[in-house]
């Protein structure tokens, strides 16, 4: 199934979008809806970021965009002038980069230490906060259109996401997880209302979490989605339980208010104790 993150219900017509590695396809991205919704997509980060939200907050959408590509353009580990980069090189002290970059460098510790180090913004040496700046920006753009009075709306960039409210009165977001060894497969469906949903996983880029204790990739999991209130976090956590292999449930179990859903790559499947609050078969 191509698809989108976040799952809208529109008048008379339900939209399920497939939220994980691979999961973004512009080709099912609709501008408008008979609810009056508006879906934009912003090819931004090196990815595609989604949003579907009222169509009313539409004056407020290119604020969010424009967050987006500062986020980029401030946080990139792969753009040589970037502050992430020149001060990992040394370049910029924390007190000459931008504020935001030492509240980042905060959570990154705060959950580097929860995780017993499994989680860390110096993959391989080298300074790289995007295991958590991703949700970050995500969960950024989300409080903006919050901010700005709107409810109902869902910001998803590669299949991470923040939703916020309801997208129809009554209606829970509807999330597919996509299945890291069956294309087109849902794994599970998340549903739920002011929730984020992060996945780490091999299916789009390989191999390429590295186990901060081994110094070598991640492989003891396909896939692990991390489901939880906040996007930043979430996808923090991701990143942790996804280095740490099946060692991971337990650890998500100890976590308050997140849940997890994990496949090894022989298919086999685990969650924590409370997924089943979100989840009904893919």
């Amino acid at each position: 199934m191509t698809g989108v993150t976040g799952v809208t219900g529109v008048t008379g017509v339900t939209t399920l979008k497939v939220a994980g590695p691979g999961a973004m396809s512009p080709a099912a991205i609709a501008i408008g809806s008979p609810a009056e919704r508006l879906r934009h997509a912003e090819h931004v980060m090196g990815t595609v970021f989604s949003f579907d939200i009222p169509a009313a907050a539409a004056p407020v959408l290119p604020q969010a965009v424009r967050w987006l590509h500062w986020v980029d353009a401030t946080f990139s580990a792969y753009r040589d002038d970037s502050d992430v980069s020149r001060f990992g090189r040394g370049e910029l002290t924390l007190a000459q980069c931008a504020l935001e970059l030492a509240e980042v460098i905060g959570e990154c510790a705060a959950i580097r230490e929860l995780s017993d180090g499994y989680f860390t913004d110096w993959p391989g040496g080298r300074f790289d906060p995007s295991g958590l700046v991703k949700g970050w920006a995500i969960e950024r753009a989300a409080i903006m259109l919050s901010a700005a009075g709107f409810t109902g709306h869902c910001v998803n960039g590669a299949g991470d996401m923040q939703c916020t409210g309801e997208p129809e009165l009554g209606q829970p977001w509807r999330v597919g997880i996509a299945h890291p060894l069956r294309p087109s497969a849902l794994a599970a469906v998340i549903t739920g209302r002011d929730i984020a949903v992060a996945t780490s996983g091999t299916a789009e880029r390989g191999a390429h979490i590295v186990n901060p204790r081994t110094g070598r990739p991640a492989t003891e999991l396909a896939s692990v989605t991390v489901i939880g209130p906040r996007a930043a976090t979430a996808d923090a956590y991701a990143t942790a339980a996804f280095a740490m292999g099946p060692a991971a449930r337990q650890w998500v179990e100890s976590l308050e208010g997140y849940e997890a859903l994990g496949i090894a790559p022989d298919g086999a499947t685990w969650q924590t104790g409370g997924l089943g609050a979100y989840t009904t078969p893919g």
